[in-house]
């Protein structure tokens, strides 16, 4: 089949021939050279768009650099390509930029994005009305699929507040795997439940001389893509380096898309996982067939997917003994790649918090940002430590100004040594720490949340106040020590001004939550996750010393390790480790006034599989270049095992979008 040639391939012999002309005539005046393709092009998105009022567009950077837009062009079905102001000439990592259609855009229309030397980048399409309000990527900004919003337009911002609480099936067709080596095969992937028939549905290149071919006409190995399942095709339309793939459904709307560099397809193009996340380099085709994820990355859409786990090493200390993960499930039904940076560096010492009340160096568990300092991490073992983090050279180490070695905690009176497993900063700037069991009895359950003032003093903290739950938990008192492990495993405090601002209904009333009914709660309620069967159960905790249940959130999970409040993407968190495929879960408050989850992601590809049991989101007062921090902890120290330069190291440190 034919190939088509590089993008920047008419730019470059205009430049020629014109250097030539010079030459000829005797001209020794510079010419114009060929404007050259911006690094990272790849990774910027059409995000949102509308075809009413302003005409609006919505630009996204999924890479992990910024990407310059200067001299950057759009066209649609009936102008050539026209230059446009941006609100900002350079889009950030994982930032957006939002420009006015040079040219009115109306219904039955799409929109396409080149870069200054005339590559394309991007391109929507869609049909009669589906860009009013407005058409969007949803389950992801930059990687979701084409949604028509059913609320307000979110242009400047995240897409997830405008996108409807349920997707049409057809979103989650993607492509999953193309070739551009001689067979030009395309494979898609159906991420969601329930078949999808592909009846009329198109695709069309990166040439934008070419109309949309019927998939019918292409040879398809099936007309329907069975749930979880594949359908391959020939394009007739011939791919090349420096090319793209856009899906198009029966009505004509866009669904997905892929671009890539040179060579970027051969031998193939691939998502890693199936269905989610952006493409890479693969070594291996496997058309019809789950994705190799065995290459170089740098493939297509955008960008790579493998990164670096940069740091480590030193030598285990006495006394430290890694463990290695247990419970590996897989995860959620459309899980999303990790948005952020996809490199990763191990963030603390070897062996740091070995402690005296257990023979290991292992078991650091819950983490939380100080809102109040955020050069303040917060850390809690199940050997009954608290520690308070400050960064030193790269790495995150105790503060010792406050304690150098941890602070043992107890319970209410002084007793017992809590297998303290999450915890976070109330809105009073006291620690809430939760804990399964009392490790001086650990086949009973005693699942409780603690409250310490970390301003307190001497090197041992007994909690302000303690709220005992264990009552409502009788599948975990069985005598069990297993059972007994598979309480609260983290907790998140979430201001009362989030739930009201966001309409949600109190369960206890069924309506609208009206803080003032609850004098003695303080300014918001803690949700504490459950490690049994991956639910949320919301608690007023009362100042004296009683609490107030405000029902369960489903996660969508199995399991959960650590929950927090990210007042970047307005989202409570919900994290599991190897349990469920290493993923977040960000949830919000649905259209109904409950709290459902919204969208899912994965760690970085470079990460190892263990029980990453904590994490941790920086506030966005700290963000630089579009990116705050993202710290993550390992229960077992094991990294990538004996023999490895994480082996024996609890904290990881990586990069989240603003």
């Amino acid at each position: 089949m034919p190939t088509s040639p590089p993008r920047s391939g008419v730019a470059t012999a205009c430049a020629a021939a014109l250097t030539l002309s010079a030459l000829l005539t005797g001209a020794v005046a510079a010419q114009p050279a060929a404007a050259a393709t911006p690094a990272g092009y790849q990774n910027v998105r059409i995000n949102e768009v509308t075809s009413s009022g302003n005409d609006t567009v919505e630009l996204y950077n999924t890479g992990p650099t910024a990407v310059s837009l200067s001299g950057w062009k759009t066209s649609d079905d009936s102008f050539s390509p026209q230059a446009f102001t941006p609100s900002s000439t350079t889009i950030p990592a994982g930032g957006f930029v939002t420009f006015n259609s040079p040219k009115g855009l109306g219904d039955a229309d799409k929109l396409v994005l080149y870069t200054s030397d005339g590559t394309v980048v991007d391109r929507v399409e869609w049909a009669t009305d589906a860009a009013k309000p407005a058409l969007a990527r949803c389950g992801g900004d930059g990687t979701g699929a084409w949604v028509v919003t059913t609320a307000a337009t979110t242009f400047g911002a995240p897409n997830a507040p405008g996108c409807p609480s349920s997707a049409p099936a057809s979103s989650r067709i993607r492509i999953n795997e193309v070739t551009s080596n001689g067979s030009d095969t395309v494979e898609l992937y159906n991420g969601g439940t329930s078949a999808v028939a592909l009846g009329s549905w198109k695709y069309v290149d990166g040439d934008t001389a070419h109309t949309p071919v019927s998939l019918a006409s292409s040879s398809p190995s099936a007309t329907t893509v069975p749930a979880g399942g594949y359908v391959t095709f020939d394009s007739t339309l011939g791919l090349g380096d420096n090319d793209s793939l856009f899906l198009l459904d029966a009505s004509g709307t866009s669904v997905d898309s892929v671009t890539w560099a040179t060579d970027g397809a051969k031998p193939s193009a691939e998502r890693c996982a199936d269905g989610a996340g952006w493409f890479r380099t693969a070594t291996t085709a496997t058309p019809g067939g789950p994705n190799s994820c065995s290459g170089s990355g740098g493939g297509g859409g955008g960008g790579g997917q493998t990164g670096q786990l940069l740091g480590g090493g030193g030598s285990l200390t006495s006394g430290c003994t890694p463990e290695a993960p247990s419970g590996t499930g897989s995860a959620p039904a459309g899980t999303l790649a990790w948005p952020g940076g996809l490199d990763v560096t191990i963030a603390d010492t070897v062996c740091a918090f070995t402690t005296s009340t257990g023979p290991e160096g292992r078991d650091l568990s819950g983490l939380a940002f100080d809102p109040g300092n955020p050069s303040v991490l917060w850390a809690v073992k199940n050997k009954n430590w608290l520690y308070k983090l400050v960064r030193s050279n790269g790495r995150w180490v105790p503060d010792s100004s406050w304690s150098a070695s941890g602070k043992q905690i107890r319970f209410a009176g002084g007793t017992g040594r809590p297998d303290s497993e999450g915890l976070t900063v109330g809105g009073d700037g006291h620690l809430y720490v939760t804990s399964e069991r009392d490790n001086t009895s650990n086949t009973a359950p005693k699942d409780t949340i603690m409250e310490f003032d970390p301003a307190a003093t001497g090197a041992t903290l007994t909690p302000l106040r303690q709220w005992d739950m264990t009552a409502q938990f009788p599948q975990l008192d069985t005598g069990s020590k297993d059972d007994a492990n598979l309480g609260f495993e983290g907790v998140a405090y979430v201001p009362d001004s989030w739930l009201t601002a966001n309409g949600w209904v109190d369960p206890r009333t069924g309506s609208a939550y009206a803080p003032a009914r609850y004098p003695l709660h303080g300014s918001g309620l803690f949700f504490a996750g459950l490690e049994w069967d991956g639910t949320l159960h919301v608690y007023g905790l009362n100042s004296d010393g009683t609490y107030t249940t405000f029902g369960t959130v489903s996660t969508g999970k199995a399991s959960v390790m650590d929950v927090l409040f990210d007042a970047g993407t307005q989202r409570i968190v919900a994290t599991c480790d190897n349990t469920c495929g290493e993923t977040h879960t960000l949830l919000k408050v649905g259209a109904g006034g409950a709290i459902v989850p919204d969208a899912t992601y994965t760690n970085p590809a470079v990460m190892p599989t263990d029980n990453l049991e904590g994490f941790a989101l920086a506030p966005v007062s700290t963000c630089a270049n579009g990116s705050r921090e993202a710290v993550w902890s390992d229960d077992g120290s094991y990294g990538f095992g004996s023999g490895t330069t994480s082996f024996g190291h609890a904290l990881y440190s990586g990069t989240f979008p603003c």
